[in-house]
């Protein structure tokens, strides 16, 4: 075993291995993607920056999966040019992979400064105006996050579970998803809406929402109501539709 000075304090240290796993063992989260200890070392992700000093020399920014532990080495974590080295190595692979969501929680959780993450909106606007003129629910707005437009749910869940802004975006970046008798709809990894469905007294199928079904109540309060209230899927409807015409014309015969 090797002394040496992690964030000015001294430690023992295995010369064999690679000091990424020394810095682990203090407790020490370094980040790194392309490191694991049954492999050779490969420095590609360059994220595991760490800078050296030695008597005598210019202090050195190098990763700590490929270097060992000498006798008397001292290692700094967490210094400027440690935080400089992390964010270009971080923004690099976010180039190769912009679509790869472990990069930017990474580096999110070691407090590096990504700017707004990559994705499929393409800030048109089309669900939000959508959403208020064509629904009128307003459950859509778009927020400024870190210097970028993003479109976000508004405050109170406010969301009818139409899928009109499903239907309509361009870029397929807001999704749908009923499950377990809820209607999910969301975009990234935020919950626009989350409302239960109803079930078609029929067959039994879950179709819509409540909350889109009161809607439509409401849109129709005016228009008169002159059969039984029930509440049918699209494919049951129009199945007991064609068979009411087929007995009407049957009858006229």
């Amino acid at each position: 075993m090797v002394e040496i000075i992690v964030n000015g304090q001294r430690v023992q240290a295995d010369p064999e291995k690679p000091l990424i796993e020394t810095l682990k063992k203090q407790g020490i989260d370094v980040p790194a993607l392309c490191y694991h200890p049954a492999l050779s070392p490969a420095g590609a992700c360059k994220l595991c920056s760490v800078e050296i000093f030695a008597p005598n020399k210019p202090s050195q920014v190098k990763f700590s999966c490929v270097i060992k532990p000498v006798e008397g080495l001292e290692v700094r974590t967490d210094t400027e040019p440690v935080i400089r080295a992390r964010t270009a190595a971080f923004r690099k692979l976010a180039q190769f992979a912009p679509e790869a969501t472990v990069i930017w929680k990474l580096a999110e959780k070691h407090g590096i400064n990504m700017g707004s993450p990559p994705d499929e909106c393409i800030r048109c606007r089309l669900c939000v105006r959508a959403c208020k003129e064509l629904v009128g629910a307003n459950a859509l707005k778009m927020e400024k996050r870190n210097g970028a437009w993003f479109m976000v749910p508004t405050e109170g869940n406010r969301c009818i579970g139409c899928g009109t802004c499903v239907n309509l975006c361009p870029t397929g970046v807001i999704k749908q998803e009923d499950r377990n008798g809820l209607r999910i709809i969301s975009i990234r990894d935020e919950v626009i809406g989350q409302n239960p469905l109803l079930q078609c007294e029929a067959c039994g199928r879950y179709f819509a929402t409540s909350k889109f079904m009161s809607r439509v109540d409401s849109k129709t309060d005016d228009h008169p109501h002159v059969k039984e209230h029930h509440r049918y899927c699209p494919t049951c409807a129009k199945l007991l539709s064609d068979r009411v015409k087929s007995a009407s014309r049957i009858k006229r015969m």
